[in-house]
């Protein structure tokens, strides 16, 4: 019951995505990188989650690019499509980022792995989402692989989308893990007091 309601609002936000022109959705990308800069999560943090946008997701490059210039540690994940699971690889440029077989761009597997039990500044991620809830619970393209990264993680977790993306709430199921902030075009949206 659940999988199909989650099915049915990523159709519809997918499709919406779709409808969105080139420049509006440059536009939003845009000013979501420039809210982030003001983040103190991130203005503090040692190591920067990122993720690589494919053809539908907020192109986070700008934050990544700044991250960089800061001289913060900017990873990227690479994902096991056997388990599910991903991990998280330090790269130096976006230059670094290489095409798997999915078209997902991915750092190479010999990246130096951030490991959040030995590597313990401060760290954030953002992740993406399709649709977000107002206490941080997303719909993402169904594979599981941010909920099960992010149930052991215990960094700054932002969750990435439009500010028309963001439902009441969600379908959610018991793996299901929340995000801290909201960060959109308008600005940042706390989480955690929305949390039922």
């Amino acid at each position: 019951m659940i999988k199909k309601q989650k099915d049915d609002i990523r159709e519809e936000y997918k499709q919406r995505r779709l409808e969105m022109s080139v420049e509006e959705r440059h536009r939003r990308d845009d000013a979501i990188c420039h809210v982030a800069e003001g983040l103190v999560s991130f203005r503090y943090a040692e190591y920067v989650l990122l993720y690589a946008a494919t053809e539908g997701e907020i192109d986070v490059n700008a934050i990544a690019q700044l991250a960089l210039e800061k001289g913060k540690k900017v990873c990227f994940p690479r994902c096991d499509k056997k388990t599910h699971t991903m991990t998280y690889h330090i790269v130096q440029s976006l230059d670094e980022l290489h095409v798997d077989s999915y078209g997902i761009l991915e750092p190479a597997e010999d990246a130096p792995m951030y490991e959040p039990e030995k590597d313990t500044g401060a760290a954030v991620c953002f992740v993406p989402g399709l649709v977000y809830d107002k206490a941080g619970y997303r719909l993402g393209y169904g594979k599981g692989f941010y909920d099960r990264y992010l149930s052991a993680f215990s960094g700054c977790t932002i969750g990435v989308v439009y500010s028309d993306y963001i439902l009441p709430v969600v379908p959610r199921g018991r793996f299901d893990v929340s995000v801290d902030i909201l960060l959109t075009e308008k600005g940042v949206k706390i989480t955690k007091d929305s949390k039922k």
